[in-house]
């Protein structure tokens, strides 16, 4: 198992929510943790080449800016990497996840408005070239996804 240094684990533990809303978020987060901005800015771009983290941005409830669903095909096993890997190279897709069910591919996604979500969900469709199953939200639930990371 990878060992994460005590800059990544702050990085990680202490930012999965409330970067700084400033015009130098990187160095405030620099500032606060006693190095570098491109100390933190290099780390960050690490963890997320390894995987580690898959996204640093703004998470916003649905449907309140632009528009966005939540959308499921169901795709054979065999082809179930290149399949999602054809719906990651869309921008408006949030990200996706494998689930067992018969639609084992579930991804969010999120567009300026519902025209253009519209669009964007039939060129998932034709490009991967799998039913799509559009799940619109229908009753909100908050799951916050922050995790208190603990270190060994």
């Amino acid at each position: 198992m990878r060992q994460f240094s005590p800059l990544e684990q702050q990085l990680l533990n202490q930012f999965q929510r409330g970067i700084p809303l400033t015009p130098t978020p990187w160095a405030d987060i620099a500032q606060q943790l006693g190095v570098y901005e491109t100390t933190v800015l290099e780390t960050f771009r690490r963890l997320q080449t390894e995987g580690v983290i898959s996204r640093i941005g703004a998470v916003f409830h649905p449907n309140r800016v632009g528009a966005s669903t939540l959308a499921a095909m169901a795709v054979p096993e065999a082809q179930l990497e290149s399949v999602a890997d054809k719906v990651n190279q869309f921008v408006e897709v949030n990200h996706n996840y494998e689930r067992e069910h018969e639609y084992n591919l579930w991804f969010v996604v999120v567009a300026d408005n519902e025209t253009r979500l519209a669009t964007a969900l039939d060129e998932i469709e034709a490009e991967c070239g799998y039913p799509l199953l559009n799940l619109p939200l229908e009753c909100e639930f908050f799951i916050d996804l922050g995790f208190d990371l603990q270190w060994t």
